[in-house]
């Protein structure tokens, strides 16, 4: 098994810059590590969830009253809870790659192993 992976951050759709990791940065962390690793990723997805929920609610915030004051409220929170709602998807779209980029790369670490357990019981050395 490699002792690190690098899985480069993923692209995603309001980054049209081509080729692996062009959306900048990445993370490297030990093999052993990446079920821990895909764990904390997959529990700020859960979390971001959450906060579209209150970011829904905020977008479509209805005034209190029908005075002035209270249109004026909601024409003000309503383009925030709109902006924050936007921004929330986008970090949602974000990390639902990066989990698959991280799942992608424990398949092959478990291909990699299950070919070199193979190659040990077939041959009785690794890598054959």
């Amino acid at each position: 098994m490699a002792d690190q992976i690098n899985v480069d951050a993923p692209n995603t759709m309001s980054n049209q810059t081509s080729g692996a990791g062009a959306a900048g940065g990445g993370y490297t962390f030990d093999a052993d590590k990446i079920d821990a690793v895909i764990k904390k990723w997959q529990d700020l997805q859960i979390q971001l969830q959450a906060d579209a929920q209150d970011a829904n609610l905020m977008a479509n915030v209805k005034a209190p009253g029908r005075e002035f004051a209270s249109g004026d409220w909601q024409g003000m929170a309503n383009p925030s809870g709109k902006a924050f709602l936007e921004q929330n998807l986008k970090m949602q779209e974000y990390v639902n790659n990066y989990i698959q980029q991280l799942t992608d790369a424990k398949k092959k670490i478990t291909t990699a192993d299950q070919h070199a357990q193979e190659g040990i019981a077939t041959t009785g050395r690794a890598g054959s």
